[in-house]
């Protein structure tokens, strides 16, 4: 996930690269992710969403390196105006959950990822799975904390969410 932000800001698809990026960090669902302003990334260390499907506040706090990044592709689109959303195509509207993904299909071949299902779903599971792997010997907290932060019933559900249940299996 990191080597693909890196490509893509290298390659020039900064919005691409941002839009990877917050969701793998945020742990976010795309609609949240798309309801996302210059402001709320650059003015603080931290900013508070009202996730749309939940109806939850939850806090969101930004990596410092990563913050790094969202300047870079802020200062690189020369962006004027911080209360502008940040996923805006280049006919100035915010994209559709639909058009993202078909950007993902494409840099999925342009870049010859090995992803099996590449989707806006993609960066909330790789927040999630990330969590876990960093977690080391106290993943079963770390699943019970995700399983509230996703809003699921049990952490067996998040597990299965994530596929840690499958490669357990294999």
């Amino acid at each position: 996930m990191l080597n693909l932000v890196r490509w893509l800001y290298r390659d020039g698809d900064f919005r691409m690269s941002l839009l990877i990026g917050t969701g793998c960090f945020f742990g976010l669902r795309i609609s949240d992710l798309l309801s996302l302003t210059w402001s709320m990334l650059l003015d603080d260390d931290s900013f508070m969403i009202e996730e749309k499907k939940t109806g939850k506040m939850r806090t969101i706090r930004i990596n410092p390196n990563f913050r790094l990044h969202i300047m870079d592709c802020f200062n690189a689109l020369g962006i004027k105006d911080k209360s502008e959303r940040c996923f805006l195509s280049k006919k100035k509207v915010v994209y559709s959950i639909q058009r993202i993904n078909v950007l993902l299909k494409q840099i999925k071949e342009r870049y010859n990822l090995k992803i099996e299902h590449f989707s806006t779903h993609s960066f909330r599971k790789t927040f999630g799975r990330r969590v876990v792997e960093q977690a080391g010997d106290n993943s079963e907290m770390a699943l019970i904390k995700l399983s509230e932060l996703f809003n699921h019933s049990t952490p067996q559900i998040t597990r299965r969410y994530l596929g840690l249940r499958q490669e357990e299996l294999l």
